[in-house]
């Protein structure tokens, strides 16, 4: 066993879960009182600084001028690692909420602490229900002047493969008639790769590109809108994406590569 190893499961992981408990248990005291979810979004994001410290991951970040702190987005990532959540957290600031697999929420505690901080569950296999939730978060964001962040590929990507988009994410933006903001996530698949539970020291960098706007657009345009998406986040990942044809059946809109 490595030392690294050993450091993880003796030291930084067991800070990682006291952690999480002790800010989840503020959080969820605080949802009692906290009508709009601001200041359980704000526990979120020294939540997300203190795990990064105690982990030992720095994060950089470009292009955060194009973010008008005033305005709601639609923000929309590649995924590789679990770390994603956190490292975003910590650095866009905005107001915003998540849309997260059904499963995270029947977690005890978890579960319950993601519904009263106003995060939404995506239903798997369940289409009307998914576009229910599709519809409520673009209500949201509508309504309660917030942002959502999603990611559009569906899951992590476990050898950091760009996978096909997934048209939720336009969908919510077009509904909503906010802006999509697209960003790219890199160096999180070193410091906690798919599967293991061996959090490493490292870098990340978020970058951020060009808000793509939805003014004037229809639901039946959620299909280019994904496809500008993709591209917006490809072009982002630079010399770390290499294009790959699409499959043969069509599926989706694109599928890339890191190196």
């Amino acid at each position: 066993m490595s030392l690294g190893l050993l450091r993880a499961l003796l030291i930084t992981d067991p800070l990682i879960i006291l952690a999480t408990a002790c800010y989840g248990a503020v959080n969820l005291a605080v949802s009692f009182f906290d009508h709009d979810g601001s200041r359980q979004v704000a526990i979120a994001h020294a939540w997300s600084k203190a795990l990064l410290r105690i982990a030992g991951v720095e994060v950089s970040v470009r292009g955060i001028e194009k973010i008008d702190t005033a305005s709601n987005y639609v923000f929309v990532s590649n995924h590789l690692s679990y770390m994603d959540t956190p490292v975003v957290l910590s650095a866009i600031p905005v107001q915003f909420r998540f849309l997260a697999k059904k499963s995270l929420f029947k977690i005890p505690l978890l579960g319950y602490h993601l519904k009263r901080a106003g995060h939404l569950a995506v239903p798997r296999g369940n289409p009307r229900e998914a576009v229910k939730t599709m519809s409520e978060a673009g209500r949201i964001i509508r309504e309660r002047g917030v942002s959502v962040l999603i990611f559009p590929e569906g899951g992590r990507s476990p050898k950091g493969y760009l996978l096909p988009f997934k048209e939720g994410a336009a969908y919510i933006a077009i509904k909503a008639g906010v802006p999509v903001a697209p960003l790219c996530v890199t160096g999180t698949l070193e410091v906690l790769p798919t599967g293991s539970i061996h959090v490493r020291p490292g870098q990340a960098q978020i970058r951020i590109g060009d808000p793509i706007p939805t003014e004037h657009l229809t639901l039946a345009d959620r299909g280019r809108l994904t496809l500008r998406m993709y591209d917006a986040i490809a072009g982002l990942l630079g010399s770390d994406f290499s294009p790959v044809p699409p499959p043969a059946d069509g599926a989706g809109a694109h599928t890339g590569e890191r190196r």
